[in-house]
């Protein structure tokens, strides 16, 4: 991962843009890309237009964050039990959150939830840190109850991204 960023921040650091991703995923370049709803979340109607790309160095878009959580997309989620609970964990996605519009998540099947994140920290030298004030990196569910996992990431270009995890491929110790 460590490697990952490096290679994406000298890309930046000598003013090269972040590819385009695969059409099946990109926003049109003149248009808002359709977003569907998310039953329990923020109609699409109601997401905000597409934010400027304009590449920041600080991994506050959709265009400096994709190329990472495409590479890591295996690691999205992640789930435990503890304490009596199955605990499914977001921290990857949240870790990059500043360039997204929205996270939703299911769970076995159910309908898509969407995932309470902090804020960016656009004031300060690490706007994507997490505090962890108020917002908790997971979502605790009965325990053994957590089969799958799906996740819809809403790129702040509204461009989507989708994973699909069985427990055993996310497990943690």
């Amino acid at each position: 991962m460590d490697a990952i960023l490096a290679i994406v921040a000298i890309w930046l650091a000598f003013g090269h843009a972040i590819p385009a991703p695969q059409a099946e995923t990109a926003a049109p370049a003149d248009a808002a890309a359709p977003v569907p709803d998310v039953p329990g979340g923020t109609p699409a109607a109601s997401l905000p237009a597409a934010e400027d790309q304009t590449p920041t160095g600080r991994f506050t878009t959709a265009g400096e964050v994709r190329p990472i959580l495409m590479a890591t997309r295996p690691q999205w989620v992640g789930v435990r039990s503890y304490g009596g609970q199955d605990l499914v964990y977001f921290t990857n996605l949240l870790a990059w959150r500043c360039g997204l519009a929205q996270i939703a998540y299911a769970v076995n099947g159910g309908a898509m939830q969407v995932l309470d994140t902090e804020p960016c920290h656009l004031d300060t030298a690490t706007p994507n840190a997490l505090r962890l004030e108020g917002v908790l990196p997971y979502v605790a569910f009965p325990p053994g109850s957590v089969e799958r996992v799906e996740v819809q990431v809403t790129f702040d270009d509204l461009s989507i991204a989708a994973g699909s995890y069985a427990r055993p491929e996310i497990a943690m110790p």
